[in-house]
């Protein structure tokens, strides 16, 4: 029999430094997020990053957790159960850190006489820093609980028909309805190294000039690219126009280099460069959380007026939309 695991990337079970500090302990020591050798990423971890950012964490997770938790929490679950509801098939929600935990998420479904396993990791596109940990997380927990369970992983799903006219229809609605006169793509952000770690052909990224829009087999798992993508789709259901719309990319973590524009950067000059009323899409996030919310909808928010800026509208993610869930029970049937 088949089953389904949904995965997210998991939140902190409060918003607690306690709490917060555990949960970043096991983000940032996965060494598809930093990738440095084991003992240099523990020191940098654990011997300066949780000395000081889960208390900054925290205070930014206070600003946005409600009555129901987290948002990333009660979004996914709320998805999950849509999505259960339209299937006849078992469904279980895991989450990449924290819980619940993928290991136990596959053990509920060998309990329920699964023997096949698709996987939907939320990520539409590829990054070695969320889909490839999932997938390599999953591999390692399915196999310590049952070698012989089948998996099948769904591929990144950035220019996908049915996710492309959901995202594109709420953006028409909303711009219609805040009266919004240009649209800032806030994708988040990886290293740059990450790019060229993740070229299969070990040739084409940041190596070919105007490498993302040079047709090559490295596009298969290269997260600028399929962002750009992700963009030009929309623009085209929108029929948005040159200079109606532009990239940038947000959530920048230590000192590497990592892809540019900064979202933080543009928010900031838009407004001097005459656009004082824009709103701000999320298209790499399909649950709002703390880098849509806090990042983009209070400081960026903030900012942006700060800078003679005169109208901000955050766009919320598709999170637990009825359509989010018929599209992901199709691809449940149709696999």
């Amino acid at each position: 029999m088949k089953g389904v695991l949904i995965i997210n990337l998991g939140t902190p079970d409060s918003p607690s430094k306690k709490d917060v500090k555990r949960y970043l302990g096991e983000f940032l020591m996965d060494k598809y997020v930093i990738d440095m050798p084991y003992l240099a990423r523990l020191l940098l971890v654990k011997g300066i990053i949780l000395n000081t950012r889960p208390k900054q964490s925290a205070a930014a997770y206070k600003k946005i957790w409600s009555d129901k938790g987290s948002p990333l929490m009660y979004h996914t679950v709320d998805l999950v159960e849509k999505v259960k509801a339209l299937v006849d098939v078992p469904v279980e929600l895991g989450m990449r850190y924290n819980t619940p935990s993928i290991n136990t998420s596959i053990q509920n479904l060998k309990n329920k006489g699964c023997t096949e396993i698709f996987v939907i990791p939320l990520y539409p596109q590829y990054a070695m820093s969320s889909f490839t940990t999932v997938v390599e997380k999953v591999k390692k927990e399915a196999g310590i609980i049952d070698a012989s369970i089948k998996l099948d992983f769904i591929d990144p799903f950035y220019k996908e028909e049915n996710f492309i006219k959901l995202w594109s229809n709420k953006i028409k609605e909303e711009k219609e309805k805040s009266g919004a006169e240009y649209i800032l793509f806030s994708y988040h952000s990886i290293p740059v190294n990450h790019l060229e770690k993740s070229d299969c052909t070990g040739v084409h990224c940041n190596k070919v000039e105007n490498c993302c829009e040079v047709k090559s087999k490295a596009h298969d798992t290269c997260y600028k690219h399929q962002c750009i993508e992700t963009t030009k789709a929309i623009v085209k259901n929108l029929g948005l126009q040159s200079g109606e719309y532009e990239i940038a990319y947000q959530s920048k973590l230590g000192r590497k280099e990592w892809i540019t524009p900064a979202t933080a950067v543009r928010i900031d000059k838009l407004p001097q460069e005459g656009k004082k009323n824009i709103m701000v899409v999320v298209p790499s996030f399909v649950s709002d959380c703390l880098e849509t919310i806090e990042e983009i909808g209070i400081e960026g928010r903030m900012c942006f007026m700060e800078h003679g800026g005169e109208k901000y509208h955050r766009v919320d993610c598709i999170n637990s939309d009825d359509n989010w869930a018929n599209v992901l029970a199709d691809w449940i049937k149709n696999n």
